[in-house]
């Protein structure tokens, strides 16, 4: 999800690596879920997040929508996943009754970065901490990678970044198209791709990447990035 706002605005101005050292550590967050509240429709989860989800729940993208833990929403001309908000707290579907995350150990990666950010730039992106959202007054420092704890990190990066320009490639599809159909049979075809039709068995970055062709050259995108 995009955000037209400066660096300086939203960080400390500084951006990080995977191998950098940040002041994110929340320590377990002491019974605080401030972030896992009041958060809309933002928490939108990419095909690797609904991977983990798949296999840590045992259900399907159809069966979450069905109960109310996920939704659908257009973001950037997109239509994509995202945890849903509910109850008069507005609270995220998966905390427990003593506010603690039900789904910790397969998270979606919006989740694990918080507080920290991306911030995308010339087909890469790094990282950056973000002021005034998360609470907690004793953070300390942790290595990034550390603090993301998602394996093969370097694989993980690069399928960050190729998703992140398809995405943006699907939206400049769209963007100002007269035809409807066209805007809907694209998204229905991201979603059926990406995010339905998830093979438990497959190696998920080959899988992904042979996917991301296909996907291209069926809608006539142009084929940039690590996965052309």
């Amino acid at each position: 999800m995009k955000r037209n706002v400066s660096l300086e605005e939203i960080s400390d101005g500084r951006l990080y690596g995977e191998q950098d050292m940040v002041k994110a550590d929340c320590h377990g967050c002491n019974g605080c879920h401030k972030c896992c509240t009041g958060m809309g429709n933002s928490v939108v989860l990419d095909p690797y997040d609904m991977r983990r989800m798949k296999e840590g729940l045992g259900k399907s993208l159809q069966e979450l929508l069905e109960e109310g833990k996920l939704e659908l929403h257009v973001v950037d001309g997109c239509i994509l996943p995202n945890l849903a908000m509910t109850g008069e707290e507005e609270a995220c579907g998966f905390l427990d009754e003593a506010g603690r995350c039900g789904i910790h150990a397969f998270r979606p990666g919006v989740c694990r970065l918080f507080p920290l950010g991306r911030y995308y730039e010339n087909g890469d992106f790094r990282y950056f901490l973000q002021k005034g959202e998360c609470t907690a007054s004793n953070r300390s420092k942790v290595k990034v990678s550390k603090w993301i704890d998602t394996p093969e990190q370097g694989k993980y990066h690069a399928f960050l970044c190729d998703w992140h320009q398809l995405l943006k490639d699907v939206e400049e599809a769209v963007r100002g198209q007269e035809d409807g159909e066209y805007s809907r049979n694209l998204n229905l075809k991201l979603l059926k791709e990406f995010y339905f039709d998830q093979a438990d068995e497959a190696d998920f970055y080959r899988d992904f990447t042979e996917k991301v062709r296909r996907f291209r050259s069926d809608a006539g995108l142009d084929c940039s990035g690590a996965s052309c």
